[in-house]
């Protein structure tokens, strides 16, 4: 008999899936230097660490169309890996105090868009309905991984850039964030509501 070799866009242990995989797993390290105190050489490696991550992010889809590798899986869990390292990273940056006073509602506007967004792209996958991300919603994506890029530099960047200027770039460019997620979890919900009244009408 004749073993046929499995496709290769159902390999789970392909080269994106790799790599979401190790997004993943960044974020627990993360989180650990990030909550290492009073030594701001973790945050660099932080800073690192999340950089790689940041990239992974691009590579995975990119390689995964190159080689047309993609999976149910891969599908799934990119979209998770990324909310889980925004998440555990504004968490810790509110902890820290990095993040602090009215900048805490950017914060929350972009925790609670994520959380919305999830939870309609779970429902809406029940219909078989998939809404294409748009241009804008990867600018979002963008704008958020590069605020964040600032704040967890944070003190540290104090070496590099006049006191506190670090913070400050990185807050400002977390209200740019805010405003994009905003702007596209509108967006993203004024089509799912078409399509559950599209749904409606037909069922």
């Amino acid at each position: 008999m004749v073993l046929r070799e499995m496709p290769r866009k159902l390999r789970p242990l392909s080269l994106p899936n790799l790599l979401t995989y190790g997004r993943i797993v960044a974020i627990p390290v993360v989180v650990a230097l990030l909550f290492w105190p009073g030594d701001p050489s973790m945050r660099w490696w932080a800073l690192a660490i999340y950089a790689l991550a940041g990239i992974t992010d691009y590579l995975d889809g990119y390689l995964a169309r190159l080689y047309q590798e993609q999976s149910s899986l891969g599908r799934m869990l990119d979209p998770i890996a990324d909310k889980l390292l925004v998440a555990a990273c504004l968490l810790m940056l509110v902890a820290d105090g990095t993040i602090r006073s009215w900048s805490l509602w950017a914060a929350i506007v972009i925790l609670s868009r994520e959380i919305l967004v999830s939870g309609l792209r779970e429902y809406l996958a029940e219909l078989k309905v998939s809404v294409p991300v748009s241009r804008l919603a990867k600018w979002k994506t963008a704008m958020q991984l590069v605020c964040l890029g600032f704040l967890i530099a944070g003190p540290a960047g104090d070496a590099v850039l006049p006191p506190d200027w670090t913070r400050l770039i990185g807050l400002a460019l977390l209200w740019v964030a805010a405003v994009l997620t905003l702007i596209t979890g509108y967006d993203y919900m004024k089509a799912s509501i078409r399509h559950l009244v599209e749904e409606d009408s037909a069922a």
